[in-house]
């Protein structure tokens, strides 16, 4: 009886658990091949990392079938995270690109065999220019590694496939050293979250690290009135400004306290008779100009007492407010969060 046959026999319930089986072996063997990797990884990591950094130009990353799809992978990692890199496929190399690859970059080539025919014209062309090149290969006399410059060595895990041929556990352990190289690459550079958010300005990402002051209102388009202020005159910066809210300033044009329409609506009682101090909530909350915006928000929708915009304070400017933020300032910008209610 073949294994197809054999699957076809199984019930529905046999046949779930069997695929629940195969998830956790798959799973099982590759963390242990990443676990035993981890502890046996050499010193030629660390070479390797030094000649990115020392790199001029560009990293070159480049593989031929699933190692090629693992090097666009790393390739783009690098790229975002503050390493200059692109991909070059090597039969496209052989017609023309090579061409890209120059003396001032350095060359990334993946091959589990280290013996890929595809990779020939690529390792030619970095000792013909002494270009310098990492190979990253599980075979230690293969062609690869012989003519690296610094050679990274995969471990000879088996496949986790039930052949043992279709790269699966190799491509992980690849993808996985890729992605080292990457971080401590980014801890080198003292690669920041600003940094990251340059390089990922559009999306969910580029969204969540966008920072208060990029958003913020500033300048005459914040209504601020002083305490001795008129609520006449409060009213009218309100609506002139349209933001709901009013911050109110001391005697030293700190912060001391704010006017919602809620504070409006629970002093309509000889409203226009008051100051603003007497109608004010005190020590509302502010939030830094170089917080993220989607903190703002958070604090926005404190669930205590939800509202639609905060003043922005810097402390090393002064105690007089530098900005605000409206809660569809952050929404229009694509962080994540629900708009809160009125105070």
């Amino acid at each position: 009886m073949t294994q197809t046959q054999a699957a076809e026999d199984r019930s529905p319930a046999e046949a779930r658990a069997k695929d629940m089986e195969i998830g956790r072996r798959v799973l099982r063997l590759e963390a242990e091949a990443l676990a035993g990797f981890a502890q046996t990884l050499g010193d030629s990591f660390a070479d390797a990392i030094e000649m990115m950094l020392a790199c001029e130009g560009r990293i070159v990353v480049c593989g031929m079938g699933k190692s090629g799809h693992v090097g666009r992978k790393i390739s783009a990692t690098l790229a975002s995270t503050g390493t200059p890199s692109f991909f070059l496929h090597p039969a496209e190399a052989s017609h023309g690109d090579l061409g890209m690859l120059t003396r001032s970059d350095v060359a990334l080539v993946l091959s589990n065999s280290g013996g890929t025919p595809e990779l020939a014209d690529v390792i030619a062309h970095c000792k013909r220019f002494a270009i310098p090149l990492i190979g990253m290969a599980s075979r230690p006399e293969s062609a690869l590694l012989v003519q690296s410059d610094v050679a990274l060595l995969l471990p000879r895990a088996p496949e986790a496939c039930s052949v043992g041929l279709a790269p699966t556990t190799s491509t992980t352990l690849a993808l996985a050293l890729g992605d080292a190289l990457a971080v401590a690459l980014m801890e080198r550079r003292h690669f920041t979250a600003e940094g990251f958010r340059v390089f990922h300005p559009g999306g969910k990402l580029g969204a969540q690290l966008i920072k208060v002051r990029d958003l913020m209102h500033a300048g005459a388009e914040m209504p601020l009135v002083s305490e001795d202020a008129s609520m006449r005159d409060v009213l009218l910066i309100m609506s002139q400004k349209g933001f709901g809210i009013a911050g109110v300033t001391g005697p030293d044009g700190g912060l001391v306290g704010a006017i919602t329409d809620g504070d409006l609506r629970r002093n309509m009682d000889g409203l226009l008779d008051r100051k603003a101090g007497e109608v004010c909530s005190r020590d509302p909350r502010t939030i830094r100009p170089d917080a993220l915006a989607s903190e703002a928000l958070a604090v926005m929708n404190r669930r205590e007492r939800p509202v639609l915009c905060i003043f922005v304070a810097d402390p090393a400017a002064g105690p007089a407010p530098v900005g605000i933020v409206h809660v569809h300032d952050c929404l229009r910008a694509g962080v994540d969060g629900g708009a809160g209610a009125g105070g």
